[in-house]
C-alpha cells in the first residue's frame, strides 16, 4: 500500500485545543488573558466575560499576529472588564467568617456555629452553618450544593402542581446542572434540566423558565404557538426574560463562585 494510500485511509487524531497565558498592561496593571489556541476556530477572537479576558487563535495565525490584535482592541478589552468588574460579586465564603448566603433574589446574612456535622439552615436571622473543626472546602461546596439542590427542588415542587393539569404529561424526571449559557432544556423523552443558578435569581424568574420548559412538552419549539401556550400561563415571560439579560452573568458567576 502507497504512503499516500495510507495517509488517506488513516484516521487522523484530533487535534487539541492548547491554552496558556498572556500578559498586557491596561492604566498600570497588568492584567492575565487566557490564550488559546483552537483547531476549529476560522479568526482571532477576543471575548470577556465575568471570568475574565480570553483570546482564541485559529491553527494558523502566530503569537504575534495575536499580541498586534491585542494591541488593536486594548481600548474595548479595558471597557468590557470595567464592565464585569461594576457588577460586584459577594465575597467568597470562608468557614468561619461571617458573610452573605445568595438566595431567591437576596443576600441572607450568613454566620458560623460550632456542630458535630455539616449542615445549612435558613432562621428568622439568615442563614446559619453548623460546622465541624475540621471542615475544609470540599466539604463547604459539597453543602453549598446540596443545600441549593434541595432548595431548587423545593420550588419546582411548589408551584408543578398548578401548571400539570394543562399538559399532555408530566416531566420524566428532573436534573440540576450548573450550565454555562442555557438556563433550562427538556430532552425527547421529557427528561427537564434546570440551571441550579436559578434559584439565586428572583423568584418570579426561575418560574417563568420552568414554565418554558413544561411548554416544551406542548411545543418542541419555539414558534408562535409555543409563545401563546407561554402567555396563556405566565402573561409577564417578556419582563423575566429581560431580567436575565441584566442580570443572567452575574447569577451564574456567583453559583460558580460559590461552588
Amino acid at each position: 500500500m502507497s504512503r499516500l494510500l495510507r495517509r488517506l485511509i488513516s484516521p487522523v487524531p484530533p487535534a487539541t485545543v492548547q491554552r496558556d497565558t498572556v500578559l498586557l498592561r491596561l492604566e498600570d496593571v497588568e492584567i492575565e488573558i487566557l490564550r488559546v489556541r483552537d483547531p476549529r476556530a476560522r479568526r482571532i477572537k477576543l471575548s470577556v466575560d465575568e471570568r475574565g479576558a480570553r483570546l482564541t487563535l485559529p491553527p494558523r495565525a502566530s503569537l504575534v499576529m495575536g499580541e498586534r490584535f491585542l494591541e488593536l482592541h486594548r481600548e474595548w478589552l479595558g471597557l468590557q472588564l470595567r464592565h464585569y468588574q461594576g457588577h460586584g460579586l459577594p465575597a467568597a465564603l470562608q468557614p468561619g467568617v461571617e458573610g452573605v448566603l445568595p438566595l431567591r433574589g437576596e443576600l441572607l446574612p450568613l454566620r458560623w456555629q460550632e456542630g458535630r456535622y455539616a449542615r445549612l439552615e435558613i432562621d428568622g436571622h439568615g442563614a446559619c452553618v453548623q460546622w465541624p473543626s475540621r471542615g475544609g472546602d470540599a466539604t463547604l461546596r459539597r453543602l453549598l450544593r446540596e443545600f441549593y439542590e434541595a432548595q431548587t427542588r423545593a420550588d419546582v415542587g411548589r408551584w408543578l402542581p398548578k401548571y400539570l393539569p394543562g399538559l399532555p404529561r408530566a416531566p420524566s424526571r428532573l436534573r440540576l446542572k450548573v450550565m454555562s449559557s442555557q438556563w433550562g432544556s427538556l430532552a425527547p423523552d421529557g427528561s427537564m434540566a434546570l440551571d441550579l443558578a436559578l434559584v439565586l435569581g428572583r423568584p418570579a424568574a426561575f418560574e417563568y423558565v420552568l414554565v418554558h420548559e413544561l411548554c416544551h412538552l406542548i411545543q418542541a419549539n419555539h414558534s408562535p404557538a409555543f409563545w401563546h401556550e407561554v402567555e396563556q400561563r405566565f402573561p409577564d415571560w417578556r419582563e423575566q426574560r429581560d431580567y436575565f439579560q441584566l442580570e443572567g452573568r452575574r447569577l451564574k458567576a456567583m453559583l460558580r463562585q460559590l461552588l
